[in-house]
């Protein structure tokens, strides 16, 4: 199955220039020029890297991650822009960026930067009819996306990625806002439901996933 990569590039020459050199590497690619338009086919769309140029119409790069963030969209984020300041750079960073190149730049490097970070969501953990990829810590089945809440994404990474481990109560607490033994009972119930794996509570210390 092809990678999708969602591209958003309002200058036309290199947004086609992008999009026909990662097609050409095997990628699946959805070219849009706007940030609205980048919001419309996120939400209607599974992608595995978000590749965003910061100077858009409608909605700032920048902008547009901050409000997939506040989604709970933990889609690898690389962005490509002529701003070069600190400041922008920073932002990016501190609301969720993976990666950050300058214009100008070779299209060359950016499909460097988009294998390698490929080849890291290539690290999946597999458990019966599940994938889960810990880096961008996202849960398929059947190839489509199982979707969490923040506390159980975290609560689900401690667990799928310690199998044959028990995860200590108080660290799985610690996922929670209001932790208490109750509210964590019914949180791993939740987790349960929601994703079919078996896990078990281990009385007095904490949960585990046995080897799926």
């Amino acid at each position: 199955m092809k990678k999708k990569i969602l591209l958003l590039e309002d200058d036309a020459l290199l947004g086609e220039t992008l999009e026909e050199l990662l097609e050409q590497e095997g990628y699946e690619v959805i070219l849009v020029t706007c940030g609205n338009d980048a919001i419309n086919e996120s939400y209607e769309n599974d992608f595995n890297l978000y590749v965003f140029d910061i100077n858009v119409p409608d909605m700032s790069g920048l902008e547009l991650l901050e409000s997939l963030r506040g989604a709970e969209d933990k889609t690898p984020t690389i962005f490509i822009s002529a701003l070069v300041d600190l400041n922008s750079i920073s932002k990016a960073f501190e609301i969720g960026a993976d990666d950050y190149i300058k214009k100008p730049f070779f299209p060359q490097e950016l499909l460097i930067r988009v294998d390698a970070k490929m080849q890291k969501l290539n690290s999946t953990i597999r458990c019966k009819d599940l994938n889960y990829n810990p880096v961008a810590k996202e849960l398929y089945k059947n190839d489509k996306l199982i979707s969490l809440s923040y506390m159980l994404s975290e609560m689900l990474h401690l667990l799928i990625t310690s199998q044959n481990k028990v995860v200590d109560k108080i660290e799985l607490e610690e996922c929670m806002e209001n932790p208490t033994s109750t509210a964590l009972r019914v949180a791993i119930t939740k987790l349960k439901q929601l994703t079919g794996i078996e896990i078990k509570n281990i009385r007095g210390v904490g949960y585990m996933i046995e080897s799926c």
